[in-house]
């Protein structure tokens, strides 16, 4: 087989993993419209339990401190959880060092539920790969939006969703 054929296949290979491995990294991953999966978490700060926010909506980000577009999105999410005080909003973060994290969250002012969890375990369960990630969760507990990278969460755009829901 000739030399250009085979760096061909090889290509033709390699863009059909990419595209395969990355389906659920997409915002429109097979699971939406079915039951977010149910969690609970604690760092021995903070807890949070999925089935205890039945009746709220749920905006759960999945984020880390040394993570630079989660950090480029918090003071939004921190003004949206501000604006929309009955959206519950659980961060999750991905830290592995804890006096890192709790500093973070003093210095920044972080004044919403988020909760460390060094194991990643939640990150798993939703199938999420690379971060930030967001998931809301309406309020019957079923997963309707998945949103891929940092967000302006006061945009008209998600601030009406997440209204409507």
């Amino acid at each position: 087989m000739p030399r250009s054929r085979i760096s061909a296949t090889m290509m033709g290979f390699v863009v059909s993993a990419v595209l395969f491995t990355g389906c659920e990294r997409g915002d429109h991953p097979g699971n939406i419209g079915k039951p977010a999966p149910q969690f609970s978490v604690s760092d021995g700060v903070q807890s949070a339990d999925l089935s205890k926010l039945r009746g709220k909506v749920v905006v759960l980000n999945l984020w880390a401190t040394w993570c630079a577009p989660c950090v480029e999105e918090l003071p939004s999410l921190l003004a949206m959880q501000k604006e929309l005080p009955d959206v519950a909003v659980v961060a999750i973060s991905i830290d592995q060092d804890d006096a890192t994290y709790r500093n973070f969250l003093v210095r920044h002012h972080v004044d919403l539920v988020t909760i460390r969890d060094e194991s990643a375990r939640i990150n798993t369960l939703y199938g999420t790969a690379q971060i930030p990630e967001t998931y809301v969760i309406d309020r019957d507990g079923i997963l309707r939006r998945k949103f891929v990278s940092a967000q302006n969460w006061t945009s008209p755009e998600i601030m009406d969703y997440l209204k409507r829901l």
